[in-house]
């Protein structure tokens, strides 16, 4: 799935790319996109822009989203780990993580600060995630396996390690994460009660730079909108950020725009601006 010119978007419309994250972003509660955001899409590609979905689940969290939307071109997955062709179904690109290399972040992790409770995402385009002992799964539309044992976790290969503590909110154990295991792996929060570890250059601008070359775009063509710290890589690619109303304020402090939150349509609040 390539192209060989990139795509010339309305005079109006000074944006090439639309990168969109999905959770706190583009989708509200229920996993579900507003007619109204998905015209705002629909009428930006009919003037020549391209959207691509970048976010932090992996493929098998995200396909039943895509299908929804009729989505049918590149999405970055698994927090840049994954380029997925959606027409094709199949994986253009994909990183694991080093299942020793996770033990022994965690062990590290735990030494500072106690028992963490971890889960894992597993790779490939039909794999689980799997649930440690003690964590507890937020989002009620995403299908896990709980297992009974740390050591479980580490039956298949896997993208990324999440992670929670009983007591230190996100940003603590992020901050935490980061100082002790920041040299080992990449610690990112993704969302509410969702710390993250993968390999080290992982992250969303990697995956979309990734992505965005196969169509042929450039950062400096991109507008990207998110909500959470591990949107800041992607931001900092494209040539505009867009944060939520409802967006961490890590991500606020470095947004060029602030728009409405994603229950009331932020992303088609922009994009109307250019297309009245």
């Amino acid at each position: 799935m390539t192209s060989a010119l990139a795509p010339s978007p309305s005079p109006s419309f000074p944006y090439a790319l639309i990168a969109t994250d999905l959770d706190g972003t583009l989708l509200r509660a229920g996993d579900t996109v507003s007619a109204r955001s998905y015209a705002a899409l629909a009428t930006a590609r009919a003037a020549g822009a391209q959207h691509i979905v970048v976010t932090g689940r992996p493929v098998p969290q995200v396909r039943h989203v895509l299908d929804g939307l009729g989505y049918t071109g590149l999405a970055v997955c698994a927090q840049g780990a994954q380029v997925y062709d959606a027409a094709a179904g199949r994986l253009l690109h994909s990183v694991s993580m080093d299942r020793e290399l996770a033990e022994v972040a965690l062990g590290k992790i735990e030494a500072e600060i106690g028992e963490v409770y971890a889960a894992v995402n597993q790779e490939g385009l039909d794999a689980e995630m799997l649930i440690g002992p003690g964590y507890r799964m937020w989002h009620p539309h995403l299908p896990t396996v709980r297992v009974g044992r740390r050591c479980d976790l580490w039956a298949a290969p896997i993208n990324k390690v999440l992670l929670q503590h009983p007591e230190l909110d996100d940003d603590e154990l992020t901050r935490v994460a980061r100082c002790v295991v920041g040299d080992l792996v990449n610690v990112t929060m993704a969302g509410e009660h969702t710390v993250e570890l993968q390999p080290l250059g992982i992250d969303k601008a990697g995956g979309l730079a990734r992505a965005a070359a196969v169509l042929g775009v450039a950062g400096s063509a991109t507008i990207a909108f998110g909500d959470m710290p591990n949107d800041i890589p992607m931001f900092a690619w494209a040539a505009r950020g867009v944060a939520m109303a409802n967006s961490h304020r890590e991500l606020v402090a470095v947004a060029d725009e602030i728009t409405l939150s994603n229950e009331d349509d932020g992303i088609a609040v922009v994009l109307e601006r250019f297309f009245g």
